[in-house]
C-alpha cells in the first residue's frame, strides 16, 4: 500500500480520482483506518468530480505507530479534563493537523476541501483554525469542540469505545469487537445488514486496528482541552453534519461548533448516530460535494477577473 513521508512520519495514504480535480481530504476518526470511510461515499465523491485522498492517522492501519510519551491511565486523562486540569500525551490533535498538511503537501496540493469525522472532524478544525491558507472549506462532521460539557456520552456508548478486544493480536478477535462497537454507537433507525457489517469491521481490523494508538489518540483529544476559541477563529466555509441520535457525541455537540464558527451551516440528520448509514449516504455526498463547489465558487468570485 503506498506510504509517504509526513511530517516526519510514514504514513500510508490512497488517492482516488482525476488528480487535477479539486481535491477532498477525508479525515477519519478513533483509531480507524482509511478503509473505514464507506466505499460508497469515497466512489461518490470521485463521481461527483473531486479527487479523494484518505490516509491512515498515526498510531492506526498501516501508517507509523507513536510509541513515545506518556502513558497516563485514560479515565484519570478524563476525569483531569473534566476539571480543566492539564493532560500529557505524546501529541496533540495540533500534531495530528500537521499530519494531514504533511500528506497535502507530498502530494504537491496545496489547498483541500477537508472532511473529517469525529476525531477527524477535530482534527481537521485544528487544521482549518491553524492552517487556513490549506483549507478550501470544512466539513465537520459528527465532531465536537473539546467542551466537555456538551459532548457527554451514553454510558453504553463510551463503555464500547474504551474497551479492547480480547485478543488484540487476532483479526476474528478485533473485527468482533468493532462489530460491538459498532452495535453501541451506530445507527438503529438505518441497521446494517450484518454480514455487510463484519465484512467492513472485517476489513479494518485487517488494514490495522491498535488498541495502544487508540488510547493515545484519545489522550491526544484529552490533551488539546476546550477548542472554543480557537473554532470561532476559523474562516473556511463550514458545513457541521451531525445526527440526532448519536450516543456518543451527542448533537449538542454539533450545535456549539456550527454556532462557534462564523458563518457555519448546520446539516442534522434524523436518525443518524456515530455513523455513516448506507442509506443516507446518497444525501449526505450531495451535501459535502454541494458545499464545496459553492467554496470554490465563492472564491472564484473574490478572486475576480
Amino acid at each position: 500500500m503506498p506510504t509517504l513521508t509526513a511530517n516526519g512520519l510514514s504514513l500510508a495514504v490512497e488517492s482516488q480520482g482525476d488528480p487535477s480535480a479539486p481535491a477532498m481530504l477525508l479525515v477519519m476518526g478513533l483509531g480507524m483506518p482509511l478503509v473505514f470511510w464507506p466505499d460508497a461515499l469515497v466512489e461518490g465523491l470521485v463521481a461527483a468530480g473531486f479527487r479523494v485522498v484518505r490516509f491512515d492517522n498515526r498510531d492506526c492501519g498501516a501508517s507509523q505507530r507513536v510509541a513515545d510519551g506518556p502513558r497516563l491511565a485514560i479515565p484519570v486523562a478524563m476525569a483531569r479534563a473534566m476539571m480543566g486540569m492539564p493532560v500529557d500525551a505524546p501529541y496533540t490533535l495540533a500534531d495530528m493537523a500537521l499530519d494531514a498538511a504533511g500528506v497535502l503537501d507530498a502530494l504537491g496540493i496545496a489547498r483541500a476541501h477537508v472532511v473529517g469525522a469525529s476525531l477527524g472532524g477535530m482534527i481537521a478544525q485544528v487544521l482549518a483554525a491553524r492552517h487556513p491558507a490549506r483549507v478550501a472549506s470544512l466539513a465537520s462532521v459528527m465532531s465536537g469542540s473539546g467542551n466537555p460539557y456538551t459532548a457527554v456520552a451514553r454510558p453504553r456508548a463510551l463503555s464500547a469505545i474504551l474497551h479492547k478486544p480480547a485478543d488484540p493480536g487476532s483479526v476474528e478477535s478485533v473485527t468482533g469487537h468493532l462489530v460491538q462497537v459498532m452495535g453501541a454507537i451506530g445507527s438503529t433507525r438505518f441497521p446494517p445488514d450484518p454480514a455487510a457489517l463484519r465484512a467492513h469491521c472485517e476489513r479494518t481490523a485487517r488494514r490495522g486496528y491498535d488498541s495502544r494508538g487508540v488510547a493515545r489518540q484519545i489522550l491526544a483529544m484529552l490533551a488539546s482541552g476546550d477548542r472554543r476559541e480557537e473554532i470561532r477563529g476559523i474562516t473556511a466555509p463550514t458545513l457541521v453534519i451531525h445526527g440526532d441520535d448519536d450516543p456518543l457525541i451527542p448533537r449538542s455537540a454539533g450545535r456549539e461548533v456550527a454556532r462557534l464558527v462564523p458563518g457555519a451551516r448546520l446539516l442534522e440528520i434524523e436518525g443518524m448516530a456515530h455513523d455513516l448509514p448506507l442509506p443516507l449516504l446518497p444525501g449526505i455526498v450531495e451535501a459535502l460535494a454541494a458545499h464545496a463547489r459553492a467554496a470554490d465558487a465563492s472564491a472564484g468570485r473574490r478572486a475576480g477577473p
